[in-house]
């Protein structure tokens, strides 16, 4: 199946759709992103520069695939990646990047293009080794979590508090 989003005012994604991959095969018989956009300018009424592939494998500009067992790991041939990310419905399309982006968290944050993410202007620091022991031993559910309006990291332990009742 090959995934297409529809794109509306401002580069915003509105709606994605499935279609065969036969419906995208040019006159060599090879899937072609121009006649998918044909097809479905044809069958949809949009205009056919505003339906733009995208990769149902893809996320954070990685490739996945399934193993043996049915889980979702890392593909081996990155080469598949394929504009950063899965559009989604209100994700943005990123014409000069060939991404698609999505919501973006906090007003702060930045476009990495390697990583089609959004990152804090600041690096989250990591865990302590003690930290990261509490952690394991579900004593404590350390975290950092971004606080926009001091533009820096707090550190929080979300662990329920269990004897409050």
């Amino acid at each position: 199946m090959a995934h297409f989003a529809k794109i509306g005012a401002n580069s915003k994604v509105i709606q994605i759709l499935t279609m065969d991959n036969d419906k995208m095969l040019n006159a060599d018989g090879v899937e072609d992103e121009t006649v998918g956009q044909q097809w479905l300018e044809r069958h949809n009424n949009w205009p056919a520069q505003m339906w733009i592939q995208t990769s149902y494998n893809t996320s954070a500009n990685k490739h996945y695939s399934q193993n043996e067992s049915g889980e979702r790991v890392e593909s081996a041939d990155q080469s598949k990646a394929f504009r950063g990310n899965y559009a989604g419905i209100g994700y943005i399309w990123d014409e000069d990047n060939q991404i698609f982006w999505p919501p973006k968290s906090y007003a702060s944050f930045v476009k990495n293009t390697t990583t089609a993410q959004w990152d804090p202007p600041i690096a989250k620091p990591d865990l302590t080794a003690e930290q990261q022991s509490q952690n394991e031993a579900n004593t404590h559910m350390w975290n950092y979590k971004w606080n926009e309006d001091n533009q820096s990291w707090d550190l929080a332990d979300d662990k329920p508090d269990l004897t409050e009742e």
